[in-house]
């Protein structure tokens, strides 16, 4: 008979070196659904934004009703607003931060879009 070895402390050295790439994991699904969130209240805006200009077409107007319609951080968002015969179109652009410890100073900050398109009801 050969004499087993001492397996004893196996499980907690695996349990030592997976853990920081479980926790790595964790804070990406974090940051991901951060980013998620944020596009929704983009296209949120843009949306609030084209139902403005549909009644009023002024520049100022979409882009008063876009950064009200959210949240989100209003020298981080622009707002642009097109009026081509009886449609008008209303863009947000968005510079999401990536604030998750680790994840964003690997990431940067991420660049969201939403379009909305409204008919004028002049």
């Amino acid at each position: 008979m050969r004499p087993r070895r001492d397996e004893s402390g196996q499980a907690t050295a695996e349990l030592a070196l997976v853990t920081p790439f479980v926790l790595l994991l964790f804070l990406c699904l974090v940051q991901v659904g951060l980013v998620a969130r944020d596009q929704i209240l983009v296209t949120h805006a843009a949306r609030a934004g084209a139902r403005a200009a549909a009644v009023d077409p002024r520049p100022d107007i979409a882009a008063g009703a876009a950064s009200s319609a959210s949240d989100l951080e209003r020298d981080r968002m622009s707002v642009d607003m097109t009026v081509v015969g009886r449609v008008v179109r209303v863009t947000v652009r968005y510079r999401a931060p990536t604030s998750v410890p680790f994840i964003g100073t690997l990431v940067g900050d991420v660049e969201l879009r939403s379009n909305s398109t409204f008919r004028l009801e002049r």
